[in-house]
């Protein structure tokens, strides 16, 4: 079972050219991004969990309206694909990914580009990690009706495959549409969908996805049957499904109990911070290295 990392990369954290070089000299497989554009500072939608973030000194960001508080990393995050085009620059073997791209909030067209080149700058070792997003107001600002957004993500991901595999590519959609055009380079893009288990989100995996990245990992051995039956009933073979728990707080039992059903890759999280502070943690995780072998 390999195992990767994600973090915040954020303008006070380590740079992630040096956190992919780091992970990959210490055995890791993978490293994986995440996406905000912008943070609303009128915040009306409640926030994910805030993690063990409260209590640690990171400073919290607090919306006008009162509303629960969120990790100032979340304000702060550099964009993923600009980050892992230079992470891709000084490594060689290591997986680099989205976790996760709002798929939603960006035009598809400038998107597709901009992921064909990472994937080829990369020598196809790029993985887009997709969500569906959680911030009502930020997905407004990007002129995003919230309850279209999983059809728009549908749309914007089924549009950027024609672009990366197709000669001539168009796409007319309720969201998305161009005329027949030329666009390179092409690409092999595996795309892993984020959030938790359910009809709406395995029917999306089923339909347009290459795996499966429960965040947190929790729950995900009652959720196989479901997502199997998904994929069945979509006429896709399950076992091409790839099934990434993400954002996981390693203990040697968990990553044990993973690789029992099958799973053979998982995403680690580790908190951001400067170089002295994350490079120890890199080095902790290096103990569960040997669980996964």
């Amino acid at each position: 079972m390999r195992l990767g990392i994600t973090m915040f990369a954020t303008d006070r954290t380590v740079a992630p050219h040096e956190l992919a070089v780091a992970a990959e000299e210490r055995g890791f497989s993978s490293l994986y991004l995440p996406e905000h554009t912008h943070i609303p500072v009128s915040r009306l939608t409640p926030g994910p969990a805030t993690r063990e973030a409260s209590g640690t000194g990171e400073r919290l960001l607090r919306g006008t309206s009162g509303d629960e508080t969120l990790p100032e990393e979340y304000a702060r995050t550099l964009d993923p694909l600009v980050a892992l085009g230079a992470a891709a620059a000084v490594t060689s073997t290591i997986t680099l990914g989205t976790g996760v791209l709002l798929a939603a909030q960006r035009e598809p067209l400038v998107t597709a580009k901009a992921v064909a080149s990472l994937q080829r700058l990369a020598g196809g070792r790029f993985a887009l990690g997709v969500g569906f997003g959680w911030n009502e107001e930020e997905a407004a600002d990007h002129g995003v009706v919230w309850p279209t957004r999983r059809e728009r993500v549908r749309e914007h991901v089924l549009a950027m495959r024609a672009l990366w595999r197709e000669e001539v590519a168009s796409f007319r959609g309720e969201h998305v549409a161009f005329e027949p055009s030329w666009a390179w380079p092409k690409a092999e893009v595996p795309v892993l969908l984020g959030g938790a288990g359910g009809p709406r989100l395995f029917a999306a995996v089923a339909e347009y996805g290459d795996g499966w990245m429960p965040i947190g990992g929790a729950g995900v051995k009652e959720a196989l049957p479901r997502l199997a039956a998904a994929c069945e009933s979509a006429g896709r073979d399950p076992s091409t499904i790839a099934v990434v728990p993400f954002g996981v707080l390693p203990t040697r039992a968990k990553l044990e109990y993973y690789a029992c059903l099958g799973v053979e890759e998982v995403v680690l999280r580790v908190r951001g911070g400067t170089r002295d502070e994350v490079l120890p943690v890199l080095d902790s995780y290096r103990e569960f290295l040997t669980t996964s072998a």
